[in-house]
């Protein structure tokens, strides 16, 4: 690795960590570094309020955004790959309208049969709502997975998950169409991405899974390499597409699965950051590409997450908001400068 690569990786992990101190620091209530440090270490005596709010809240949400953050880049990174398409991102195989099937069952297809929905049910529903979402996005990438041992485009299989993603948004549809407004306004919260959902053992659990689903997704990087150059010279290279295939989108649907459970669907990150990391590392060796897309995930959606909350806001904002108006304008002005670099050419 070059020596200004491994500056710029520097730099991405001091922002990282002043972003996720600001995330400790900054929101309605103001509080000094020097009592953060104290409530973190367990030293002094702070208002049993800040400990709560830094314990309870601040913490849980910087330490989810920076998991689903980085969880999000390299799903998307995995996906532009071995669709070789700019536009591609964790959402493009319908595993997030899977999740949100779940969620709908649980929020809509409950309240409307008994009445009362799972999801107002504390904690049960809390729980209900991520195993429900997990199973949804597990049961969609399952069909995708038995779907590309039969058919060998991927292009086909893309249009394939597109499909799906409609027919999961239909069945939505209907279930909103005779549902309560309540049912329905809880969720469209949930619709809207939040990294303050998780909390305390959910948070734990979660972090827990990122901490094991990134690292072993750095072990498809030389199979991501030999995918970008055809799939003839990768066939000749005894790479098998099938297998490389499917072993690509199971690393990339599991982490869409998993993030979409428990921080909502989150959108633009995953489609925006792969972008970001080829532009500032002028390349497309995934052996930089991974590691330099984890750090752009989690530091963007830090960003996003103390946007939502900024100073000033009653509550917070909703994440797919904040993260659009990011990541929308840093992907048409990457494809704006590769569509004038082809035009120079």
């Amino acid at each position: 690795m070059r020596h200004s690569n491994l500056w710029r990786m520097l730099l991405l992990v001091i922002l990282i960590a002043l972003f996720f101190l600001l995330n400790l620091l900054l929101g309605s209530v103001a509080i000094p570094v020097d009592s953060i440090w104290n409530i973190l270490t367990e030293q002094g005596h702070e208002p049993v309020a800040w400990q709560n709010i830094v314990w309870k809240s601040r913490l849980p949400q910087a330490l989810t955004a920076l998991a689903a953050g980085a969880g999000l880049a390299i799903s998307g990174l995995q996906m532009q790959t071995v669709f070789r398409n700019p536009l591609a991102g964790p959402s493009v195989l319908g595993i997030s309208s899977g999740a949100s099937l779940g969620v709908a069952f649980v929020i809509l297809l409950s309240g409307s049969i008994g009445g009362v929905a799972l999801s107002r049910l504390g904690v049960i529903g809390e729980i209900a709502l991520s195993v429900a979402a997990i199973a949804g996005a597990l049961s969609i990438m399952a069909l995708i997975a038995y779907v590309s041992q039969k058919i060998k485009g991927s292009v086909t299989l893309l249009i394939v998950g597109v499909m799906i993603g409609y027919v999961a948004t239909a069945i939505i549809g209907v279930l909103k169409f005779f549902s309560v407004e309540e049912d329905i306004r809880a969720y469209v919260i949930w619709g809207l991405g939040s990294f303050a959902r998780v909390s305390g053992n959910q948070m734990m659990l979660f972090v827990l899974l990122m901490s094991i689903l990134l690292p072993l997704s750095f072990l498809l990087i030389k199979t991501l390499n030999l995918l970008l150059l055809g799939d003839g010279y990768a066939r000749n290279l005894g790479l098998n597409i099938k297998r490389a295939r499917l072993l690509v989108i199971l690393s990339a649907g599991v982490l869409t699965a998993i993030v979409t459970a428990y921080c909502g669907p989150i959108s633009f990150l995953g489609l925006a950051v792969p972008h970001l990391a080829r532009a500032m590392f002028q390349t497309s060796d995934h052996r930089l590409l991974m590691p330099s897309s984890l750090l752009l995930g989690a530091l963007l959606a830090l960003l996003c997450n103390l946007i939502a909350r900024m100073p000033g806001f009653e509550g917070a904002l909703p994440v797919n908001s904040v993260t659009a108006l990011i990541g929308a304008p840093v992907v048409a002005s990457v494809l704006f400068k590769k569509r004038k670099n082809d035009w120079n050419e």
